[in-house]
């Protein structure tokens, strides 16, 4: 099996999809990855991430063959503002999860995540020949289940109690896309 590309770019309006870079971690990577506001609905946060450990996480991205992790970059400033993946991607069932981080708060709010998923989608169904994209957030995470949604993303189901968070069991919301029902963006 081919090693998937992780230089690739791909361009949107605003901002452009490139592969991560050790550079990246000398960033604001690893402050995104230790902020309770950034991570209080995904699984990073629950231990402290050094440089050392996001360097490593970086490298091993670099040459998979099941995950793509791509640095989310504003056009206008060239900052890396978060990252967006697919990760399991399993080429026999042809699925993988998408995944996503806006780390710069600057940018919540401001349709960047709509336009990284956009393309992230159109690359896994028409060049990677995905056939099901799927992603699950916590029932707390408004945002994410919007995104979903306005993704094309379908509500596939619950899992009760999935997660423990701060002293407490939370639900995680299952979202799906098949490439028959994707519409590009």
């Amino acid at each position: 099996m081919e090693k998937i590309s992780n230089n690739m770019f791909l361009a949107g309006n605003n901002i452009y999809l490139r592969g991560l870079e050790e550079k990246d971690v000398d960033g604001n990577y690893s402050i995104w990855l230790n902020d309770p506001d950034i991570t209080s609905f995904n699984s990073h946060g629950r231990f402290p991430m050094t440089k050392n450990k996001l360097k490593d996480y970086v490298n091993h991205t670099s040459g998979s063959h099941n995950m793509l992790v791509l640095a989310v970059i504003d056009k206008e400033t060239e900052t890396h503002i978060g990252n967006i993946s697919l990760q399991g991607i399993n080429w026999i069932d042809r699925n993988a999860e998408i995944a996503f981080l806006l780390g710069e708060k600057a940018y919540w709010g401001k349709g960047v995540m709509y336009e990284a998923g956009a393309l992230i989608l159109d690359h896994a169904f028409t060049v990677l020949n995905l056939h099901r994209i799927y992603c699950g957030t916590s029932s707390e995470n408004i945002g994410m289940q919007k995104l979903a949604l306005k993704l094309g993303m379908e509500q596939e189901g619950i899992r009760k109690e999935a997660i423990y968070k701060q002293g407490e069991y939370h639900d995680i919301i299952e979202y799906g896309l098949l490439s028959l029902n994707y519409k590009k963006q």
